[in-house]
């Protein structure tokens, strides 16, 4: 079964061209094109889309307008097309927190300057969030997941039962919280870190995939709508209770110890790092630095980026806690985590913030 698509972009140049892309793929269905915001609404309620590819800036309504519009209507996933500038940025961080799933960069170049790769990701990140009917319990309160394996559902059920007879909370003292995210991961890390008081006694790390240009201005954002503090990381930042770190787009963030005192090295990615910044790479040099100390959460997001980090982490003794398939905009990484048998808990992403809460 086709994943339907509506297309809507203010020039008949980029409708024609994503368009286009899109039909290569025997997967999906261009259902229909609009060129305002106004018109998005309407063909959303008429046409019943499984996605929408959404610009920002049109005439008539903005696209943060209607998928504001469409959201509190029909529940749809949304894919955004945004600049990768700061003021793109933060029009786009607009949009996720209106109910978009997820953005790509509107310059295919920017992407990847090879045409067929260009072409294969958007086609791959539409499939993705496309086949999620309704993406978040969280956010479209509607949410209904699909059935995975018989073991993933035990671990899920389990969790949840401990989680509300207030087991959650791992064992032993918690030097570190490690976060991993992509797709949906905006909303959903702004999601759990507001649930968290300004003396977290522990230090976080956060790792989201997203570009160079949008790293800072996320990091304000959550600074601003979170009692913790948090901003973009740099090279030689110490670890402080109550502070997040966001690894900058890009670069890779890991941890080291320095003068007897674990600092935050940033570094260019070496060739064949897919991820930039990569959840496996933070991840490794925390089970490596701080074995048996820490606790890894991984959140919704594509692909298994995290796993392996996540792996490592656990046989050395440290936690991991991944977010259940109903809450996940796309239960990739999540899921990878789970189907391997490392996650000790699977937690809906509500309860994610508060077990964190609980930890002293």
């Amino acid at each position: 079964m086709s994943i339907r698509v509506l297309v809507v972009d203010d020039s008949r140049f980029f409708r024609r061209r994503v368009s286009e892309m899109l039909a290569s793929d025997p997967q999906l269905k261009v259902v229909g094109c609009a060129e305002n915001g106004e018109q998005a609404v309407q063909m959303a309620q008429r046409l019943r889309p499984d996605i929408i590819t959404m610009d920002v800036e049109m005439p008539v309504m903005d696209g943060i307008t209607a998928t504001r519009k469409i959201m509190a209507s029909r529940p749809t996933a949304i894919l955004m097309f945004s600049s990768l500038t700061t003021e793109g940025a933060r029009a786009t961080l607009d949009a996720l927190d209106a109910g978009a799933a997820d953005f790509l960069p509107k310059r295919f170049e920017d992407i990847s300057r090879d045409r067929d790769e260009a072409r294969r990701v958007l086609c791959e990140r539409v499939r993705a969030v496309g086949s999620q009917r309704l993406p978040r319990s969280s956010l479209a309160k509607t949410a209904t997941a699909r059935t995975r394996t018989a073991t993933a559902n035990t671990v899920a059920e389990v969790s949840r039962r401990r989680a509300a007879a207030g087991a959650d909370v791992p064992p032993g003292r918690i030097r570190l919280v490690a976060i991993g995210t992509s797709t949906g991961g905006p909303v959903a890390l702004q999601q759990v870190l507001s649930q968290l008081a300004a003396d977290f006694p522990a230090p976080l790390l956060l790792i989201q995939h997203m570009p160079g240009s949008f790293t800072t201005a996320f990091a304000q954002r959550l600074d601003r709508t979170c009692a913790i503090r948090v901003r973009e990381a740099v090279d030689g930042d110490r670890l402080e209770p109550g502070l997040a770190l966001l690894a900058p787009g890009g670069k890779q963030m890991t941890l080291e110890g320095r003068a007897g005192q674990m600092r935050i090295r940033i570094s260019e990615p070496e060739p064949g790092q897919n991820y930039k910044p990569s959840v496996d790479v933070t991840f490794t040099s925390i089970a490596r630095q701080m074995a048996g100390q820490a606790l890894a959460v991984v959140l919704t997001g594509m692909g298994a980026d995290g796993r392996e980090g996540a792996r490592l982490m656990k046989q050395g003794g440290s936690r991991v806690w991944a977010q259940d398939e109903a809450t996940s905009v796309v239960y990739g990484m999540p899921a990878a985590v789970v189907d391997a048998g490392i996650a000790e808990q699977v937690l809906p992403l509500e309860q994610i913030g508060h077990a964190l809460a609980r930890i002293r």
